[in-house]
């Protein structure tokens, strides 16, 4: 199964790791593979290409994909890209796994009359 997850931090996506394989069809054949990778790669080399994301924020290994963009300029992307990622797993719900997570940065304020 592909497990695709997505990161939102404070109301926004902050980007994507997908990971796994289908197992729809044989390597190759695999429309479902193929789907989501030609998809994930398109995201990645917009951003890296287009947005100038730094080449760092993309870690890219056999069966993996991770893309960080927390910017304002990728969010379009980022949400087309989940859209696309959530009809796929409509259509191949035994192939595909989409999911979001959620984080929050809480802000602590130094209480400059404290004592140390």
């Amino acid at each position: 199964m592909i497990e695709i997850t997505f990161c939102e931090q404070n109301g926004r996506l902050s980007g994507f790791e997908i990971s796994g394989h289908s197992g729809f069809a044989e390597t190759g054949s695999d429309i479902v593979c193929a789907a989501v990778s030609s998809c994930a790669q398109m995201v990645a080399n917009t951003l890296t290409e287009i947005l100038a994301l730094p080449q760092d924020q993309v870690k890219e290994a056999n069966g993996y994909l991770r893309v960080k963009a927390d910017s304002a300029e990728a969010q379009p992307i980022l949400q087309g890209f989940l859209l696309h990622c959530r009809e796929l797993e409509k259509l191949y719900p035994q192939n595909i796994h989409c999911q979001i997570k959620k984080y929050s940065i809480k802000i602590r304020r130094c209480n400059n009359n404290a004592e140390h």
